[in-house]
């Protein structure tokens, strides 16, 4: 064969995996779509899916990225099922089978349970005179379509992959899960990683170098030397921040002046540090130490502003793998 033919074949697969796609957004059943979204969204237990052989992969795939967006979900396994693990599903879960001909040996088992059970299936099946399209609760029902091969599953699952990713998506929006409920569930992903506030990494409690405004810089360099980070925070009696000292600043300091170790904190320091809220997320407050050309921000909380609840470092951002 002509090694040019492979890429005719390659974009021959595509176009008709093309028009699967649109042939499945002009045929969806927006009733049933909807009904099938409010109650995944408002189920209280599992949702479970099912399916056999390139069905049963698809099911995998959309149980996991409905997982990940905060509605819990797992795949079940159809020639395990009948024998023990049908116990998997309770009364409360909802049950979702995939299958393109909608009758497969394999589900008429799981079907049968579901009915009996009166647990809420959700059909995703291409043929309206099948079993598993009859036994639904909630029918979506995909368009027939030339697979790509002839015979091997290649569109079909190209549209029962797409419902699949249109329905996790449809429950997210209708559940309001955003991008910070999204970084529970994706913790040490690069998404997540930028999700990250700056509450998430911020230097709290006794590594705060908090210093007197009053007390002289004598004494205020040994805490600069022993918390190692660059800088001191002054307060004053009611632990209200009132400036910042940087180690540049003890060094151009000290230059000028022979006598700066016997000078109060409050003759060096800078008033009006910049702050950032606790909330914000930690790739802002690394633009805006780019920004302003500084290694740190102090942290605040907006109930109590005028108080430092903690120190974000340039260093510790970056070892997140911020940016």
């Amino acid at each position: 064969m002509n090694k040019n033919k492979f890429v005719f074949i390659a974009k021959n697969v595509i176009e008709l995996e093309i028009k699967a796609l649109k042939k499945l957004k002009e045929t969806i059943n927006y009733s049933e779509f909807n009904k099938a979204i409010i109650n995944i969204s408002k189920c209280q237990s599992k949702i479970i899916l099912c399916g056999v052989g390139k069905s049963g992969l698809i099911a995998s795939k959309i149980a996991s990225t409905l997982a990940s967006v905060g509605t819990p979900s797992f795949n079940l396994s159809a020639s395990e099922a009948s024998h023990g693990d049908l116990g998997m599903i309770s009364k409360k879960d909802i049950l979702i089978l995939i299958s393109n001909s909608g009758e497969t040996n394999e589900l008429k088992n799981i079907i049968q349970y579901a009915n009996r059970n009166k647990i809420l299936l959700i059909g995703i099946v291409s043929k309206k005179d099948s079993i598993l399209y009859r036994a639904s609760d909630i029918k979506l029902l995909t368009p027939k379509v030339v697979e790509a091969g002839g015979v091997v599953p290649t569109s079909s699952t190209t549209t029962q992959l797409a419902l699949g990713d249109a329905i996790a998506i449809s429950t997210m929006k209708y559940k309001k899960f955003g991008k910070m409920d999204f970084k529970k569930f994706h913790p040490s992903g690069s998404l997540g990683s930028q999700l990250k506030t700056v509450e998430d990494i911020m230097i709290t409690g006794n590594s705060i170098p908090f210093v007197n405004e009053n007390i002289k810089m004598e004494n205020a360099l040994k805490i600069l030397s022993e918390k190692k980070l660059g800088i001191l925070i002054a307060i004053d009696n009611k632990k209200k921040t009132t400036g910042i000292i940087t180690d540049g600043q003890v060094r151009r300091s000290s230059q000028k002046d022979i006598n700066f170790k016997s000078l109060p904190v409050k003759k060096i320091m800078t008033k009006k540090p910049i702050f950032i809220d606790k909330n914000e997320l930690a790739a802002r407050a690394l633009s805006k130490m780019n920004n302003k050309k500084i290694t740190s921000l102090l942290v605040y909380n907006k109930k109590k502003p005028s108080k430092t609840i903690g120190v974000i470092h340039v260093h510790t951002i970056l070892q997140s793998n911020i940016s």
